[in-house]
């Protein structure tokens, strides 16, 4: 039971933070595509366009966290799975076809950071930025 209540408790934080994360994009004139896309094996927290660019967008919410917490949580394993989610979604929407790619990082509550740190093109297809 106790687990149970463990993942409703990080399910809830996670979906607070995302919400946060939605809220600043759309302040900062994004236009929320999806949230929470979903492949086996993938998931992508939040897809918005910012002018020609089509935005796939990793939250992370690390209030006992540090930068090399990001980079660790970040890394190239976290990174590949996100770019072949993000493969898999232009395919299933070919309408954003014509749009430049980017992978954006908003870290939420990291020490030492803003509140909401948002990373423009944290990483490439090919790595890190």
């Amino acid at each position: 039971m106790a687990e149970q209540n463990k993942a409703a408790s990080t399910y809830a934080k996670g979906r607070e933070g995302e919400d946060r994360a939605a809220t600043y994009l759309t302040s900062c004139s994004f236009e929320i595509v999806a949230r929470n896309f979903r492949m086996k094996g993938g998931e992508i927290d939040i897809i918005a366009l910012e002018k020609d660019f089509l935005v796939f967008v990793e939250v992370k919410s690390l209030p006992k966290g540090d930068t090399d917490t990001l980079a660790s949580e970040l890394g190239s394993r976290k990174q590949h799975r996100i770019v072949r989610t993000a493969r898999y979604f232009l395919m299933e929407h070919p309408e954003y076809a014509s749009r430049f790619i980017r992978f954006d990082v908003i870290a939420l509550d990291v020490p030492g950071l803003e509140a909401i740190h948002h990373i423009r093109g944290a990483f490439t297809e090919s790595g890190p930025a």
